[in-house]
């Protein structure tokens, strides 16, 4: 794995949806992998698991799975975006070229890390509360984003997708994903077609975060 500093890397993952169908040599998925399961969960129990997808006929599957899905959610999104200033339906129009691209080439990829967990495992411990239950990913995502950044030192491009969670009957069907798992996310991976990883754009600190209560703003105090 090559060696990046943490800073550069997290701040150069970019979603890379362009990817070739070149294949990813084991030692390199290998080590991908690893750095997914140092991840920290809870009670260290790691109620997670990685089905990499490489077989063809289930990629071609998962392929028409991923584009039905995602067909859907364009035309919800171009609804939810309509009037935006020309700069962001411009943002859009890339970010949606890219998917387009992702999914009509989804059955060419090199492979899929498709992860899964058993909630049987994880304290859930916003299950009763009178909202969506979020804190079981606690034990699921920090292994996502491992791998992620690890692609990221490997060169391989990457993007965490959602959008066949909502097959998940047919993808457990499919890879033979025992009951009760489910499925988190499935992670396209390969090495990019065009520029891959770069600097990226996202809101600062003093946007999102709050001292001490909510809407305070937060603010750099001293020289350091």
């Amino acid at each position: 794995m090559a060696e990046i500093p943490l800073d550069e890397a997290m701040r150069t993952l970019r979603a890379v949806r362009r990817l070739r169908p070149d294949p990813i040599p084991d030692a390199v998925l290998r080590r991908v992998l690893d750095a997914a399961c140092q991840a920290p969960t809870g009670g260290n129990r790691q109620p997670f698991r990685i089905v990499v997808v490489r077989d063809h006929a289930k990629l071609a599957r998962l392929a028409t799975l991923y584009a039905e899905e995602w067909r859907s959610y364009v035309a919800l999104h171009r609804k939810m975006t309509e009037g935006a200033p020309e700069a962001a339906r411009e943002a859009d129009r890339r970010m949606l070229a890219s998917g387009d691209h992702l999914a009509d080439h989804f059955g060419e990829l090199p492979a899929l890390l498709v992860f899964c967990f058993d909630p049987r495992q994880m304290a859930i411990t916003d299950a009763e509360l009178d909202r969506i239950s979020v804190v079981g990913g606690a034990s699921i995502y920090p292994a996502v984003q491992n791998a992620l950044l690890a692609c990221r030192a490997e060169g391989l491009g990457c993007v965490l997708t959602t959008l066949l969670c909502r097959r998940e009957a047919e993808v457990r069907a499919l890879l033979g994903i025992p009951q009760p798992w489910g499925t988190a996310a499935a992670i396209p991976i390969g090495y990019p077609a065009g520029r891959g990883h770069g600097p990226i754009q996202r809101r600062p600190p003093e946007e999102l975060a709050y001292a001490d209560a909510w809407k305070t703003p937060w603010r750099v105090h001293d020289a350091d």
